[in-house]
């Protein structure tokens, strides 16, 4: 398929958004495929934003289109994001670097199951071997030092020390407690409902009553505020 590289600029920018063989709109296709399989709002957002930083380093290098893109070119885009570093002087996590090929790969493995490449480039590439650590866990002193800086003294102190105790209480994620309703702890069970938390799914798990009466006071001291 002939590539439209005709102009400079801004129209040759807008020639290859608007080419339907382009990187740019097989992105698109790729993005509004997992959202109808009712990929996690969240995965369907860093994917975007990973593979954004692909095509911008593709672009750079006048790759615009998915059939230019081959196994050796994304070998040197692994070795790119080996050499990167950010704003601090530091490289990029091991971790960051195999979660950045993940998604390249799926997004080249869809490519090719739908026919809109002849083969998956990314079928072979070489990921970092991540390292599996055991994640640290808080002791009861460390935690009661954590509660101990709250001031207690101001409204959102008291939002703070909730906050914390049903973490601490419940092993709650940080987002699916921004995602709490009222509605979902009850209070007479003792049990917090986590609506849509990880991989999409409901559960229900217990809350201690020190972190009730923590969310209780919250509500009657400092919410109203």
């Amino acid at each position: 398929m002939a590539s439209n590289r005709t102009g400079t600029g801004t129209s040759e920018a807008h020639a290859y958004e608007t080419d339907p063989y382009s990187l740019a709109a097989h992105l698109q296709l790729y993005l509004e495929a997992i959202e109808l399989k009712n990929f996690a709002e969240l995965t369907v957002k860093t994917r975007r934003f990973i593979l954004g930083k692909l095509l911008k380093w593709c672009h750079e290098r006048s790759l615009c289109h998915s059939t230019e893109i081959t196994k050796p070119i994304l070998d040197r885009y692994r070795r790119y994001l080996y050499d990167y570093r950010q704003e601090n002087g530091r490289p990029l996590r091991f971790v960051t670097q195999h979660s950045r090929l993940s998604a390249i790969r799926a997004f080249f493995a869809w490519l090719a199951r739908e026919n809109l490449i002849l083969y998956n480039p990314a079928g072979e590439l070489d990921l970092p071997k991540v390292e599996e650590r055991l994640p640290m866990v808080l002791t009861v002193k460390d935690v009661e030092k954590i509660l101990a800086e709250v001031d207690l003294n101001s409204r959102f102190g008291t939002r703070d020390r909730a906050i914390i105790e049903t973490l601490y209480s419940t092993g709650l994620r940080a987002s699916e407690l921004c995602r709490l309703e009222l509605g979902h702890i009850d209070h007479d069970r003792g049990t917090v409902w986590i609506k849509q938390g990880k991989g999409r799914k409901d559960r229900i798990i217990p809350i201690g009553q020190r972190a009730l009466l923590w969310v209780d006071k919250y509500l009657s001291d400092a919410r109203d505020e």
